[in-house]
């Protein structure tokens, strides 16, 4: 029988391995958090503001915002925390509290991307019926839809794998994560059915379908006998296959490389990658390729 001890909390550790750099690397997390929340918050404000953007491709963006948000902060707060007081406890409700926002925010984005992918693929392969389709009553129902599936899908998964059984250490590298979590479990059978059901719906589906849709797109796009018309057409969806790449690849780095001791660092980097930078990049990628967003911003600017 596997040896088991009995714990009360959880530990997060990989920050303590060198205890010289922890003010550099609380720096780090509080810079990318403040401007991924900054920004997020502007593309808000501007969808929420501005007439112009109330369409259903920046609804959904806005939402993306929202998803951002949540991602960053059920996350870094608490690592910065432990990095400025050096108690790298974290108890069971507040590990849960954490998946739990954290599932919800995952599967917010991975749908609403999939989403977005659709909306483009209506207006470019099927534009005489994209105000049909994409009418207002119908975004407003994808959008419910979206938010009430990924909730109720992360408060299931929590109350699949509570109560927890820990065997060897408490130790999580980095924070409440579904990788991190299953090298700990004493029998993770039932986690890994689990994972292999999210894995296929949220993953391999929704990347099938995101695909899917690409390829429609580009077939369309080259098509169109101009070479400006091709690039302005696919122009308009730069900034969101640019999105969708950073997730779905940094998805796969961290979820699809195996676990061990020594891929701790490895799982760092994308770690950082998925709940630090991609919220911070977001919004700017977004605004940078986007002319009626940096509009919006500059307006905002200008009445304040």
């Amino acid at each position: 029988m596997a040896n088991r001890t009995i714990f009360d909390n959880f530990k997060t550790v990989i920050f303590f391995y060198s205890t010289k750099n922890l003010p550099l690397v609380f720096t780090f997390f509080l810079v990318l958090y403040l401007i991924g929340l900054l920004g997020n918050i502007i593309i808000i404000i501007c969808v929420i503001t501005d007439v112009r953007l109330h369409t259903p491709m920046y609804i959904f963006l806005s939402n993306l915002s929202m998803a951002d948000i949540i991602f960053t902060t059920s996350t870094l707060p608490k690592v910065m925390d432990i990095l400025l007081t050096r108690i790298n406890r974290i108890s069971f409700m507040e590990c849960f509290s954490q998946l739990c926002f954290y599932m919800l925010a995952l599967n917010t984005e991975d749908l609403l991307l999939s989403f977005m992918s659709y909306d483009r693929y209506v207006a470019i392969c099927k534009p005489l019926y994209y105000h049909m389709i994409m009418r207002k009553r119908n975004y407003i129902l994808f959008l419910m839809g979206i938010w009430m599936l990924a909730f109720g899908n992360a408060l299931l998964f929590i109350l699949s794998i509570y109560p927890i059984d820990i065997c060897y250490t408490n130790k999580l590298p980095f924070f409440c994560e579904i990788k991190s979590l299953s090298r700990i479990l004493c029998t993770n059978t039932q986690l890994n059915i689990i994972l292999i059901i999210e894995t296929i719906v949220f993953g391999v589906c929704l990347f099938l379908f995101n695909l899917t849709s690409y390829s429609k797109i580009i077939s369309v796009v080259l098509s169109i006998p101009s070479k400006t018309g091709r690039k302005k057409t696919f122009s308009t969806c730069t900034s969101h296959l640019t999105v969708l790449s950073m997730f779905y690849g940094a998805g796969i780095c961290l979820y699809l490389i195996p676990s061990s001791e020594q891929m701790e660092a490895t799982d760092l980097v994308f770690s950082t990658l998925f709940v630090a930078l991609m919220p911070m990049f977001n919004p700017i990628i977004y605004s940078l390729r986007n002319k009626e967003v940096k509009s919006a911003i500059r307006k905002i600017i200008h009445l304040q």
